[in-house]
């Protein structure tokens, strides 16, 4: 019912913008004023951006601006989480259609339609938040959200044809599960999965073009005014690296809290059986959520190189001036992701019988990743006093400010990610015996590849310290090569290895220790806490604009806020979501459980026929 209603509003507002405005009102059909990125000419179609003190309505004691950020935040949160859980149940149940036992394809099913029950929940709330979001937008800061209508109002009714597609589709993908699910039904359902998750990507699209915009505006004149060209005013400057952004945020953040809802009922559980299911589902989902994460860098990075290229001042005010501890707390939570993940991975092998033996091999690997992660925090340029820009000498320290170039950040994250990928090398052979003629060469070929792969990265960060700035921002892409080579060579090679290899034992689900289980829920809420604070730096990087130097924000709220107070208000909204997707987890299985208990054997358990399976 919300759904419907929210639907029904975004329509009625959609075809009350969608009213033909070729010209604008006094404007002369042929004065043609010029497009202020793409340097065509076109002829106004919509007011311009104008913005006074006196259009902000204020009701003592609320912030118009807090009231926002709490709002729009949740409906971010949500809006990715929809996104991720129809996508995560496509794949389970891709998963569960090629596993060869069937009691491990039934549990990646059923795993599947658990997770798109909750979906479908969620999507209510999703829609009753933007409801309350666009209220807010028009209550509180009215003239705003006017201009944004007016001049996207030709994209209103086809956003809410994409949301209407959506809603449908995703009832319609849940509701089908058992209708569907046997033989030529299930590809049929597979195929409905695939054409909703498409309409999920394309509401992303659509909704990031107002987010770009307000950044980097295209399609307007120099007031602010529509030129007519729905292509250039969707396609800004910023639209394409923050497509990438988002849904590989959307991606980490939704499977981060399966993670943390899977760690809570592990810690929570009293029967073994419920325990090993909740650690199964735990590491499907950081395996998830990791993939997710492995090309967020390259994809930060596009995004703040397309910064830059549109407006150096706004890269350097985000980066290297105003907020630029705020990359520094980033940087940090981005590092102890990387070693929260591989301190999960080596509590993992507790899993694994002999799995020890490789525990002396972490030690290294944890050795690299702390130099790493040191250089990866280390700022080039800070915002610092008089004082102490005298006792340092200049505006970067003359020896570790040199690790604050991208060649050398780029070096250190390439660096984590190899180094986590032989964490998940090394747990894959944990239980087994290498058996093939070529073993002997396949392992220095392996330990060849990731040696040469890092020492090729550090020297090429090493080599940008010696070399112009313009030149430097090329070498990410001889690092990125050399980081998808290792991974790639790295992943192939070890898969042949372990073709037809002794299995010394199965995976025994539930054996990993709560310390490993502690790690990933920490994982998970600094996912999902990161990914806040860069929602504020990317808005924040606008500074007093509303829409970047076409529309000021005179309100009495527009001021950067300091850096502990904007962690607190990332920290509670993070707390709200997490507790409202909690809530809805037990909303959608309160009368369900695992099965945990099914036994298609005499004497064997499902956690017995799964960790068989897994282990061919």
């Amino acid at each position: 019912m919300k759904t419907g209603v929210s639907v029904f509003l975004l329509c009625v507002l959609g075809f009350v913008l969608a009213v033909p405005m070729p010209v604008w009102a006094g404007q002369d059909a042929s004065s043609l004023t010029e497009d202020v990125y793409y340097k065509t000419d076109g002829i106004p179609q919509s007011p311009p951006a104008t913005e006074t003190g006196s259009t902000y309505p204020q009701w003592q004691p609320l912030n118009n601006r807090i009231i926002i950020w709490l709002v729009t935040q949740q409906h971010t949160y949500f809006g990715g989480f929809v996104l991720a859980l129809p996508l995560f149940a496509f794949l389970l149940e891709l998963l569960g259609l090629t596993r060869r036992d069937p009691r491990a394809a039934q549990r990646y099913d059923g795993l599947g339609r658990d997770i798109l029950r909750v979906g479908v929940v969620s999507l209510s709330v999703t829609a009753l938040l933007g409801s309350v979001m666009l209220g807010a937008f028009i209550t509180f800061y009215p003239v705003f959200m006017t201009y944004m209508g007016s001049t996207f109002k030709q994209m209103m009714p086809l956003y809410a044809a994409v949301f209407l597609g959506e809603s449908f589709l995703l009832v319609l993908y849940y509701y089908s599960w058992d209708r569907l699910s046997r033989g030529a039904g299930k590809w049929v359902h597979l195929s409905i999965g695939v054409v909703a998750n498409g309409m999920g990507v394309m509401l992303l699209l659509l909704a990031n073009a107002w987010a770009s915009f307000m950044m980097a505006p295209a399609g307007v004149n120099a007031e602010g005014q529509f030129l007519g060209n729905v292509w250039h005013l969707l396609h800004s400057p910023l639209w394409n690296p923050l497509n990438a952004h988002r849904f590989l945020a959307d991606i980490m953040s939704g499977g981060a809290v399966v993670v943390a809802y899977a760690a809570y009922r592990f810690l929570k559980a009293r029967v073994q059986e419920e325990r090993a299911y909740y650690d199964w589902v735990g590491y499907v989902f950081i395996v998830v959520v990791v993939c997710a994460l492995l090309p967020m860098p390259f994809a930060g990075y596009w995004l703040m190189r397309a910064v830059f290229e549109f407006r150096q001042e706004m890269g350097m005010t985000m980066m290297g001036g105003l907020l630029s501890w705020l990359f520094v707390v980033q940087a940090t939570t981005i590092g102890a992701l990387f070693l929260g993940i591989n301190y999960y991975i080596w509590q993992s092998l507790g899993r694994l019988r002999d799995g020890e033996r490789y525990h002396p091999y972490f030690k290294f690997i944890l050795g690299g990743l702390m130099v790493s992660f040191l250089v990866w925090f280390t700022p080039h340029t800070i915002a610092m006093t008089p004082s102490e820009m005298k006792a340092m000498g200049a505006a970067q320290h003359p020896v570790i400010g040199q690790f604050g170039v991208m060649s050398a950040k780029n070096g250190a994250i390439n660096v984590m990610i190899c180094l986590t990928a032989l964490s998940y090398l090394l747990y894959r052979r944990a239980n087994r015996v290498i058996t093939v003629p070529w073993a002997a060469a396949g392992n220095v070929a392996t330990g060849a590849l990731f040696v040469v792969g890092i020492a090729n990265i550090v020297w090429v960060s090493v080599y940008g310290f010696f070399i112009p700035a313009h030149v430097r921002v090329g070498l990410s892409i001889p690092q990125g090569a050399t980081t998808a080579t290792v991974l790639i060579g790295g992943l192939a090679l070890n898969h042949f290895l372990l073709k037809g290899s002794e299995v010394r034992g199965p995976i025994q689900w539930g054996g990993i220790s709560v310390r490993g289980m502690v790690a990933l829920f920490g994982v998970a809420a600094t996912f999902s806490w990161v990914m806040g604070l860069m929602g504020y730096i990317r808005s924040a990087g606008r500074l007093g604009w509303h829409v970047n130097e076409l529309m000021a924000d005179v309100s009495p709220w527009a001021f950067t806020p300091a850096i502990t107070f904007a962690a607190k208000m990332v920290t509670i909204n993070m707390v709200l979501f997490w507790a409202s997707v909690f809530f809805m987890f037990w909303l959608a299985t309160r009368d369900k459980r695992p099965a945990v208990v099914e036994k298609d054997a005499p004497g064997m358990s499902f956690v017995q026929a799964f960790s068989r399976e897994e282990s061919v």
